[in-house]
């Protein structure tokens, strides 16, 4: 049984993973993330992530991303998780649409107390 949901799980997030628009330029990787692309980046968060980590990012299948869940937790280590994904685990490489800088900008904001989107 618990197989079968772990499959579940890896499925769903491949499903997400793969239903991301292909090829998206995700922007210089030297700069903070434009005000538009900022409310692109609080979607797919609450939206994608949250599918996986709760829509409001307090657990689920994968671990809460709340800021007292992060706390003490280095934001390399952070992007490095977002951007590479976890071996093993239902959790994927999002480098293929955010850069670097677009990732941190998010380990930031989820250390902060991630925004809603509007």
């Amino acid at each position: 049984m618990a197989n079968q949901f772990t499959r579940q799980c890896a499925f769903l997030a491949l499903a997400m993973y793969a239903s991301c628009t292909p090829g998206a330029d995700p922007g210089p990787d030297t700069a903070a993330p434009s005000g538009a692309r900022r409310l692109e980046l609080v979607r797919l968060v609450r939206n994608d992530c949250g599918s996986c980590h709760g829509l409001t990012l307090a657990g689920g299948l994968g671990p809460a991303l709340l800021p007292g869940a992060l706390h003490g937790k280095p934001v390399a280590g952070l992007t490095e998780v977002i951007l590479n994904g976890r071996p093993g685990t239902a959790m994927p490489p999002w480098s293929r649409f955010l850069s670097a800088s677009e990732a941190e900008w998010v380990v930031t904001q989820l250390r902060e107390g991630f925004p809603d989107a509007h």
